[in-house]
């Protein structure tokens, strides 16, 4: 475990690579969760986490899993590499959030009332219709159900240059 100081440094200096799990129920319903921490405090926002040093993307989105969600063995569909930038941090310090998220989608059919509220509290599940309309779902959550911003994701978004 990281002193918060040098979690300050890392934060200020590099960008963090992250899971965000798109999580479906039976009906092509959305799970989303009110953040409870700084980026994007109060907003409807994905489950998800940090990769951490040492740490497989495999092994991450199994303890994501299991952390977010409390199940394991899920077969995931992945939807892209996307950044999501922020104008704060997790501290009141005066810096900037950099995320490289890798998108996954899963379905889940548990019971949501049972989920942890450690960095999400509320989940409630959204249409893709009313989570695009409701001013308090973040943009980088509503970006997965954008096309637009689908073709935007990092790697589809690369343009290479001969020199």
């Amino acid at each position: 475990m990281l002193s918060e100081e040098t979690f300050k440094t890392i934060v200020a200096s590099t960008p963090l690579i992250s899971i965000d799990l798109i999580v479906r129920d039976n009906q092509n319903n959305i799970l989303l969760g009110k953040r409870v921490n700084r980026p994007a405090k109060d907003y409807w926002f994905v489950p998800g986490g940090r990769v951490l040093k040492d740490e497989s993307i495999e092994l991450a989105f199994n303890r994501l899993l299991k952390i977010e969600l409390g199940i394991a063995n899920t077969v995931p569909i992945f939807k892209g590499v996307y950044q999501h930038f922020y104008d704060d941090n997790f501290s009141e310090d005066d810096f900037t959030t950099h995320y490289v998220v890798l998108a996954y989608e899963i379905n889940f059919n548990g019971d949501i009332a049972l989920l942890p509220d450690v960095q999400h509290h509320d989940y409630r599940w959204f249409s893709e219709k009313s989570l695009l309309n409701n001013i308090d779902v973040h943009k980088h959550t509503k970006w997965y159900f954008q096309t637009d911003k689908q073709a935007d994701s990092l790697m589809t978004n690369i343009k290479v240059t001969n020199k």
